[in-house]
């Protein structure tokens, strides 16, 4: 269970290497946090940040998990909350393609649309699913802004993103007054190895700010959590710009 003040005692990240969630699971630990799963496609990386997670004293298990493998996500995470409670599932993986390639392939277009909606909402239902039995708990997921406007840089991924914004505010609504506390995470640019070599946009953020706001977050019972918080006011503003001038727009 959360203790007084909405920290977790345990956690399930989906997405085990994901720089963002790794900084979160070591706020976590920091503060309350002792179980941690971390379900990944196995790996070395997956190996090696559970070794480093183990270090800052949590007990930490790995969990084989693949976004693309649907069919498989029932049993893989089942099995997870057979060995007890989860106070907060972080659903923390995604795949950013590459716009001009993936207009060209419209295949690994689609690996990136099931990869960040397909895989999901699938893994999301589940762990809602199993959260929603035990009474408790907070299901994280991570969106973009990306999501907000589909732009022309970026219209794939951002496309699959706004799916997976409206699908987990849905997924909140069908939750509400169920003891299960559903969280939109969208950050904006985040320097990660995922980014490395792109240029920056304007109120770029690091992981460990992204932690801090889900933290912060998970205290206040959050529904939408923007980083960094200006964003909000920004991605307002560029919603309602129309769209011939949108499409002129350095963005």
């Amino acid at each position: 269970m959360k203790d007084a003040f909405g920290a977790p005692q345990s956690l399930l990240v989906l997405g085990g290497t994901s720089e963002i969630a790794l900084a979160t699971a070591r706020r976590l630990i920091a503060r309350r946090t002792r179980t941690v799963w971390l379900a990944g496609r196995p790996s070395p990386a997956l190996d090696a940040a559970a070794h480093r997670l183990r270090g800052l004293g949590a007990e930490v298990r790995t969990v084989p998990f693949d976004a693309l493998d649907s069919a498989a996500h029932e049993e893989a995470l089942g099995k997870v909350f057979t060995e007890g409670d989860i106070d907060m599932v972080l659903v923390a993986f995604g795949l950013l393609g590459d716009q001009t390639h993936d207009e060209a392939e419209p295949m690994a277009a689609v690996r990136v649309a099931q990869t960040n909606y397909t895989g999901a909402v699938s893994a999301g239902l589940v762990c809602a699913n199993a959260l929603q039995s035990q009474g408790h708990g907070s299901l994280v997921v991570l969106s973009s802004v990306a999501g907000e406007r589909a732009r022309r840089a970026n219209f794939i991924y951002g496309s699959s993103k706004a799916g997976l914004d409206a699908f987990t505010q849905g997924l909140g609504d069908a939750l509400h007054g169920t003891g299960v506390h559903v969280m939109v995470v969208r950050p904006g640019f985040v320097r990660t190895k995922m980014t490395e070599g792109m240029a920056e946009a304007p109120l770029a953020t690091t992981p460990e700010a992204v932690a801090r706001a889900i933290e912060t977050g998970l205290r206040r019972r959050a529904e939408v959590v923007w980083v960094p918080g200006a964003l909000r006011a920004v991605m307002s503003a560029l919603r309602h710009v129309p769209r011939p001038l949108f499409r002129r727009l350095p963005v």
